[in-house]
């Protein structure tokens, strides 16, 4: 048992040397085990050890009869020692959940705390093979995804867990031998809790159709453990691809579709963890924004997500993020004719010079030369309804059809800036020129230049940074 301790404790890096190590114990067979193995190969100079004890108030005076056995226990093997405790029940009925559920939070929350309060950088819990075994058919009894079925990981973060390839009856037999008492919490024959239920109930059923249960479950959560991790491995090859937009994240839409689905999800899943999102978000959202990639003939659509999040597909582009279609327009302004003007908001910028236009003259989408007299002064303004645009080298459209056709989100439509006189669109960013109002050889003109100042996804993040909550 020690030595199979010991192997996974050294295959999972719990115990480095040098590191300071947080027992959690009950006072139960598990942690005093767990605690008295630590200590022993603590004595060896490896790592500082310390105990943790945690009351649940849920037992009055036998709740903190076990934590004096644990001090007392710390005192006597010279074990730095800590006791907090919580209300449980009062906690759980607040929030409207369960007992189990609220003690673990409340325990792992206070296990946290004086870890950080110790400098301590690993925390270790007593889980064994039997532990694990439970909670695997809990997660099938109540549906799982593979994650599920890996049971408890030998390590998650700074918690390790050395016992895992132990079972119970190993532990009571290595107290037997050491001679070493422990306390018994009467709330673990209560069959009206689940895990109680399986422990009491179904475990010795299904043992006796393979006595070794709990050591074979832990070799078959340990394979579907690898499988997970090539799947995630291959899931962040992906997500190396996003990138930030405003306060979410922008990735092909192909890049997600191409996937087959156990990655397809395990992507999204771990793009909406980057945003704080994951939580919440179950099987049928990663689902619904999987599809959303691979929509044919859709160019738009949006999934709307647990905390706020929304899932937005245009075009070739999927958007994870807070976002919202109240983008503002540009405001209308006269366009500097010997200069630069630059519309609050736009990420473009136009250079305007008064010249005689070139013999030769190129006009290309960025730059061109217009006629020094118009229909009155042009203006640099957002796009309007009716506006209209006949490029000199294709077929003239409505502006609103050559955006759709350039694949142009909707929301930044409106930053697109448009030079405009009475008679209508001279130039619109993006596009190029009106065709029939394009300055002659010799002709006093004005020589104009649209530049881009900023890339669109800067744009859109810096506005919507004024006009999101």
């Amino acid at each position: 048992m020690q030595e199979r301790s010991a192997a996974l404790a050294a295959q999972y890096g719990m115990l480095p040397p040098g590191a300071r190590v947080l027992c959690a114990v009950s006072g139960g067979a598990d942690s005093v085990c767990l605690l008295h193995l630590l200590k022993k190969w603590a004595e060896t100079g490896a790592f500082s050890l310390y105990c943790a004890h945690y009351d649940h108030q849920l037992r009055g005076e036998l709740s903190t009869s076990d934590g004096a056995f644990v001090e007392n226990l710390c005192e006597m093997w010279k074990i730095p020692f800590i006791w907090g405790s919580g209300d449980v029940a009062g906690a759980a009925k607040a929030a409207r959940r369960g007992i189990e559920e609220t003690a673990r939070a409340m325990r792992y929350a206070f296990l946290e705390e004086t870890a950080e309060t110790l400098g301590c950088d690993r925390i270790a819990t007593a889980h064994n093979a039997d532990d694990n075994a439970e909670t695997i058919l809990l997660h099938l009894v109540r549906g799982t995804g593979l994650r599920g079925l890996t049971g408890i990981p030998p390590r998650r973060g700074k918690i390790v867990r050395p016992l895992l390839a132990v079972t119970r009856r190993e532990i009571e037999d290595y107290l037997d031998r050491n001679g070493i008492s422990h306390v018994e919490d009467a709330s673990n024959q209560d069959p009206s809790y689940a895990r109680n239920y399986l422990r009491l109930e179904i475990m010795p059923r299904l043992r006796r159709l393979n006595p070794r249960l709990a050591q074979r479950m832990g070799e078959s959560a340990q394979s579907l453990r690898l499988d997970l991790a090539y799947l995630e491995d291959q899931a962040e090859a992906v997500c190396q691809k996003a990138e930030p937009l405003g306060r979410g994240l922008s990735i092909p839409a192909h890049a997600i579709a191409a996937l087959p689905d156990p990655v397809a999800c395990r992507a999204v899943e771990r793009l909406l963890a980057q945003l704080g999102g994951a939580a919440g978000c179950t099987a049928a959202h990663l689902k619904a924004v999987t599809a959303l990639c691979r929509a044919e003939g859709s160019p738009s659509g949006t999934v709307c997500l647990p905390q706020g999040l929304r899932a937005k597909r245009i075009y070739g582009g999927l958007y994870l993020g807070e976002f919202t279609d109240a983008l503002p327009r540009l405001a209308p302004l006269p366009l500097c004719l010997d200069g630069e003007t630059a519309p609050p908001g736009s990420f473009w910028r136009i250079l305007c010079r008064p010249v005689l236009c070139p013999a030769g003259a190129v006009h290309t989408r960025d730059h061109f030369y217009l006629p020094a007299q118009g229909d009155g002064p042009p203006v640099v303004r957002a796009r309007q309804t009716g506006d209209y645009l006949r490029l000199p080298w294709r077929p003239g459209k409505s502006l609103k059809k050559l955006m759709i056709e350039a694949k142009l989100p909707r929301w930044t439509r409106d930053l697109i800036p448009v030079v405009a006189d009475r008679r209508g669109v001279l130039a619109a960013a993006e596009f190029g020129p009106q065709a029939d109002r394009l300055a002659r050889p010799g002709q006093p003109a004005l020589e104009l230049r649209f530049l881009r100042q900023e890339t669109m996804e800067t744009a859109v993040e810096r506005m919507r940074g004024r006009v999101e909550c």
